[in-house]
């Protein structure tokens, strides 16, 4: 089960809006258990896990046992129902990490194995699995995708200078490190303030991933987002989502959506800024499910107000000590610390990692 978390979280960012599951079959027949094959959910949601793994192991999978993260599915969509192919197979027992809490799966996948005369086991590895599938799921329950929240931080715990000189806060590695997150999310979110301030191009630039930037989300409650950003220059590369306000400039809009960015309207909230829990429901719309957010401490300080960070991730980096004067931290992020669950630290390079996530 282990392996089938980890074969699925390769391709997390990849498969929305469906779930990126891991599949083992193993022959347990003898004495020492032997992997037959494996799979993963593929780049666009297609074909599922168990089917990959299923054709790869043949004839062998009759009687062997099927590990899986999550509970197959049992509803037709763009492709019949996982669980035919596993009954037809010849799977004697199922090992499930999770029940689906899509409303069109939510155990009927389970039941529909055990009437089929297949053992079915489910909860192996549950907190692992769950963490895995933290979008997909909160996308279900809760109609928004699953956010993470990166901030960094001088050991001072500044975040910035407010006379606009841009911190470089960690090494390299750290930063390699930021870009695998990156790739592994479905979209980066930042707000204006960020574009304003950094111009950045808010991709993934390891060597061999550059193809799995990810969607760019960015809140603009006015569109002041500049023509000339990179952001905008390259939305015909990579797709550049704009979230915005109703009574934000039309002509504005025009001139964005002809150079390729997609803008979008949402409600103001009583500042007039994107009211951010309509936004991420109307990104868990269009099939998101995780979302990286850098956008700094004051969108970071916003979500946290409004309940919306699934995950916290807080690197103290040291190659601008001494430097800053704008904290990391919110008041409202502060305290929502105190509502979540300390994970672990460790180093990248000299600089430490920290994370959080909502129990």
């Amino acid at each position: 089960m282990r392996l089938a978390v980890t074969l699925g979280e390769r391709n997390l960012g990849l498969t929305w809006p469906n779930p990126s599951v891991g599949c083992v079959v193993v022959d347990e027949s003898g004495g020492t258990p032997i992997i037959i094959a494996q799979g993963a959910t593929q780049p666009g949601g297609r074909p599922h896990a168990e089917r990959v793994a299923l054709v790869a192991a043949g004839e062998r999978a009759r009687g062997a046992t099927l590990y899986v993260s999550l509970e197959p599915c049992s509803h037709h969509g763009k492709s019949p129902p996982c669980i035919d192919a596993v009954i037809a197979s010849g799977i004697a027992r199922v090992v499930s990490a999770l029940e689906d809490p899509d409303d069109r799966v939510a155990g009927l996948g389970h039941t529909r194995l055990r009437e089929a005369g297949i053992d079915v086991s489910v909860g192996c590895l549950a907190p692992d699995a769950l963490r895995a599938h933290r979008g997909h799921i909160t996308r279900v329950t809760k109609g928004r995708p699953a956010i993470t929240v990166k901030l960094a931080r001088t050991t001072e715990g500044f975040a910035g200078s407010s006379r606009g000189a841009r911190l470089m806060i960690t090494g390299e590695d750290a930063n390699a490190r930021v870009h695998l997150m990156r790739a592994h999310a479905d979209a980066i979110m930042v707000g204006i303030g960020t574009i304003l301030a950094d111009d950045p191009l808010l991709t993934v630039r390891l060597p061999g991933l550059e193809a799995r930037s990810p969607v760019r989300v960015i809140i603009d409650s006015h569109l002041r987002t500049p023509l000339s950003s990179r952001v905008v220059t390259g939305a015909r590369e990579i797709p550049t989502w704009i979230v915005t306000t109703v009574d934000a400039p039309v002509e504005a809009e025009r001139a964005l959506v002809e150079r390729g960015v997609d803008v979008m309207r949402v409600s103001a909230d009583a500042a007039g800024h994107v009211a951010l829990s309509e936004a991420l429901r109307l990104l868990g719309t269009r099939g998101l499910t995780r979302v990286f957010c850098e956008g700094g401490p004051g969108l970071a300080d916003a979500l946290a107000q409004a309940d919306l960070i699934d995950d916290l991730v807080l690197i103290t980096g040291r190659s601008a000590r001494g430097e800053g004067d704008v904290p990391a931290l919110g008041l409202a992020l502060q305290d929502k610390m105190d509502e979540l669950s300390f994970m672990g630290e460790d180093q990248s390079g000299p600089d430490l990692f920290m994370f959080w996530e909502k129990p």
